[in-house]
Order: structure tokens, then sequence, then C-alpha cells
């Protein structure tokens, strides 16, 4: 409970989360049916020990309910027949004394992101994590 509360309010950190906002609103938290706010060395091990697949599952769930829910919506402001995406991709830098395995140059490291947006109803169709060094017409 206490790791989605801090995603929903777009925290940055464990240390963002809990000493700004849950020790802050302690009296009130238990309205989100947190009964004790917990360690921040509590979830950082948590976190490690944790299968990301739950959240991957999750966010496929939510995804396709979403797709759902916005099936007839067209935000653009021209009317097409077929789906429209855009395609985008971002190069994340990453300290390569941590992520040795994130090579990038000889003293950087790095992954790329490669996204394809559906324009209609903004959410994403594909999502693909690469070496920051493939380019982007070689993404399969």
């Amino acid at each position: 409970m206490c790791m989605a509360f801090g995603q929903l309010t777009h925290r940055e950190s464990l240390t963002d989360t809990f000493p700004m906002c849950l020790k802050a609103n302690a009296a009130k938290i238990y309205h989100l049916g947190i009964g004790v706010i917990v360690a921040k060395s509590t979830l950082s091990k948590a976190n490690e020990n944790r299968s990301y697949r739950i959240y991957q599952d999750l966010a496929m769930l939510l995804i396709t309910e979403a797709k759902r829910l916005y099936l007839d919506d067209d935000n653009l402001e021209v009317s097409l027949k077929g789906n429209v995406f855009a395609i985008d991709a971002t190069t994340i830098d990453l300290c390569l004394s941590t992520f040795y395995w994130a090579t990038f140059r000889s003293t950087k490291g790095g992954i790329k992101l490669h996204t394809q947006i559906d324009l209609k109803t903004s959410i994403p169709e594909f999502i693909l994590f690469s070496n920051a060094s493939v380019h982007d017409v070689n993404c399969t």
C-alpha cells in the first residue's frame, strides 16, 4: 500500500515518499488502508526481492481496461478512421559503475526506451528497452 501511495502521488524516491508525505500525514493514512507506516529500509528490501512481473501484469491489465474505456474517444483535431501512432526513442543515461551491464560508451552507461503510443487514446501500444547503442532503425 505504501508503494502504491508513492506511485499514485508521483513521488520520486522512497525518501520523498516517507519523510515528506506519509509521516507528515500519519494521522490520516488509515483512510487509505495503511495501518502502520513501515520503515524505508523495509520497503527498500521488499523492492529488491519483489518480482517486477507483479507490476508488469497489473500494468497490462490496466492498459487493456483503459483501451476498452477509451475505444470511442478521439482527441485528435482531425477525423481519421484508422489508428494514429507516435513513435519515439529516448536514451536513458545510467551510472556505469552501478549498471555495469549497460555499456554505452567507454565512460558512460545507458539504455534506450522505444515507445509507440496511440495518439487517439494516449495509451502505449509497444514498449521496448534495448542497449543505448542500438539505432532506432534497427529496433526489432
